[in-house]
């Protein structure tokens, strides 16, 4: 029992600092080659977008409306991958389950 309680508390330790690292990550994407990009933080916020001026048609809004979107779904995706690349080490030994816990018969 006082193995479990370790590895439990280990994990949540694990856990919480992956958290912390994923709160302060930034990553960013991209759209028409670059020329829209969202930044946003590990936790999804939109923190930055930056559209070069080439983007920019005052006939054509709707084409920069679409790469605004592209980009910050863009940016969204990378969140996810990253997400899952700061929790898999923590979450990734309970294998569905808790036969990650050492206990028998699990």
């Amino acid at each position: 029992m006082q193995q479990l309680m370790k590895q439990a508390q280990k994990m949540q330790a694990d856990l919480a600092a992956a958290q912390a690292e994923l709160a302060e990550a930034q990553v960013t994407g991209s759209a028409g080659g670059g020329l829209v990009t969202a930044t946003l933080t590990g936790g999804g916020e939109l923190v930055a977008l930056t559209i070069d001026p080439q983007a920019v048609d005052p006939d054509d809004v709707e084409t920069l409306q679409d790469l605004v979107v592209a980009a910050v779904r863009d940016a969204h995706t990378a969140v996810g991958k990253l997400a899952e690349e700061k929790m898999a080490p923590v979450t990734g030994g309970l294998g569905g389950g808790l036969g990650g816990l050492g206990l028998p018969g699990m």
